[in-house]
């Protein structure tokens, strides 16, 4: 025997826009405030040292640009093949304020920055301090005049670069001296003077302020 279904009563519905509201009231109130941004400042660096001596970094975090955020882990990083690599890290302690201290062993310039990774209350930030040059030290004269280069070109009173017996042609070497830093090409062969690493032209001589024979910081 066929026995009718017997329909079920339908739910009340809610009234047109309350449930769209509400929903939209907890998202908002499960979001909370936009997170703050940030900034590392910098108040002192020390990026030119010799190998196996301490490179420096001194500086802030702030939020919004006013308060110094405490607690926070700042790195220093370099920019190496495959992308940054951390050399070091330090939390930041009273007004947001961190010191980075590195030993470096290898010889050479590479780009290095801080950098703050952010929180679920603060953006994240970075700031590029230029390079971080390490260096040893070399025995250097100069010379001047004319004439063709080992390779290639002429040598003149504006020609920057320096002359080696042994780094390939092109090379770019960073040398200081006095406070002056330069970073120029290996454009020619020598000096032949025993003992005498570099040769610079006269254009580089003038730039690093260097005097007729002596020592330079190198980082090659």
């Amino acid at each position: 025997m066929f026995v009718p279904a017997t329909p079920l009563p339908a739910a009340p519905l809610a009234p047109v826009g309350i449930g769209a509201s509400a929903a939209a009231g907890a998202t908002s109130a499960s979001a909370g405030p936009a997170p703050a941004h940030t900034e590392l400042k910098l108040h002192s660096a020390q990026l030119n040292v010799l190998a196996d001596r301490r490179a420096t970094v001194s500086g802030a975090l702030l939020e919004d640009g006013r308060s110094g955020l405490a607690g926070q882990l700042v790195t220093l990083q370099v920019f190496a093949d495959r992308g940054w690599r951390t050399l070091a890290g330090a939390r930041t302690g009273v007004r947001g304020r961190f010191r980075l201290s590195y030993t470096p062993h290898r010889l050479g310039s590479r780009l290095v920055r801080l950098r703050f990774a952010g929180s679920a209350t603060t953006l994240p930030s970075r700031r590029r301090l230029g390079r971080l040059n390490v260096y040893r030290l070399a025995e250097a004269s100069w010379y001047g005049g004319g004439g063709s280069l080992a390779c290639g070109g002429w040598l003149t009173s504006t020609t920057m670069g320096v002359a080696n017996k042994t780094l390939p042609c092109g090379t770019l070497v960073t040398l200081r001296y006095d406070g002056h830093t330069v970073r120029v090409p290996v454009v020619d062969r020598g000096p032949y003077v025993e003992g005498r690493e570099f040769d610079l032209t006269e254009a580089t001589k003038q730039a690093l302020g260097f005097g007729g024979v002596g020592q330079v910081w190198s980082t090659s």
